[in-house]
């Protein structure tokens, strides 16, 4: 048992605590081969009636840099001008999950030596998501606008897929819902078709440094589970 994580130490536990939401990555590259590789295994992500709801465009190179300097310029200059199509938090969320996003707030800006009130070191921290990190491949993730939510859940399992597979080729990852708001601007760059909604994106390469801990706290097993039956 591992004590940091609390699960057994195989190789699928071990990848799947292993993943991390990784803010700073190195320039060193990933192949077209491995991030094919990624996708071939994480389309084993189960769908209802296997209709496979997801869609992905990779970026790299001149591509993803192209994409970043729209996107920057969107997010400097007219930032009031650009909403996702779905609604990612609840207009008024109640605890537990509210204590928790601003535990989040505190713990993640903290780390990064970013004041609570200061807007502008925040702004700059949110800015590099458009940059994707500095990650040398980039994901646009979409979804036929014309199914259900249903298949969003398949979508998130397809992407965490996407993210564990990362993690067993030594690559961490950032999902971002973000990029969901300037699908104005990704719709012309990526030829992305009127049926298809901007989800989220992903960044995927090689962390600058080796994680030396999880940041973020997660809930013990007995706040989330109820057991039953088990006593017989």
């Amino acid at each position: 048992m591992d004590p940091a994580y609390g699960v057994a130490r195989n190789p699928i536990d071990e990848v799947i605590a292993g993943r991390l939401s990784c803010r700073e990555f190195s320039g060193r590259p990933v192949s077209r081969t491995t991030v094919e590789q990624i996708l071939r295994v994480a389309r084993f992500a189960p769908s209802g009636a296997n209709i496979q709801p997801w869609h992905v465009y990779v970026l790299a190179g001149a591509a993803r840099s192209e994409v970043s300097a729209a996107l920057l310029h969107a997010y400097e200059n007219e930032p009031n001008e650009h909403f996702s199509e779905y609604q990612y938090y609840a207009t008024a969320l109640p605890e537990p999950y509210l204590g928790r996003r601003q535990e989040f707030g505190r713990l993640f800006y903290s780390s990064l030596g970013i004041g609570q009130f200061d807007a502008a070191g925040r702004s700059r921290q949110t800015a590099k998501n458009y940059t994707f990190f500095g990650a040398p491949v980039g994901l646009i993730v979409t979804i036929d606008r014309r199914l259900a939510m249903g298949s969003w859940l398949d979508l998130g399992m397809f992407i965490q897929n996407v993210m564990l597979a990362a993690v067993g080729r030594g690559l961490q990852s950032c999902p971002q819902e973000t990029f969901a708001k300037f699908h104005r601007i990704l719709r012309p760059l990526l030829s992305i078709p009127p049926e298809q909604m901007v989800v989220c994106g992903i960044s995927i390469g090689h962390p600058r440094e080796q994680a030396s801990g999880r940041l973020m706290p997660r809930a013990d097993v007995e706040a989330f589970a109820s057991f039953k039956g088990f006593e017989d």
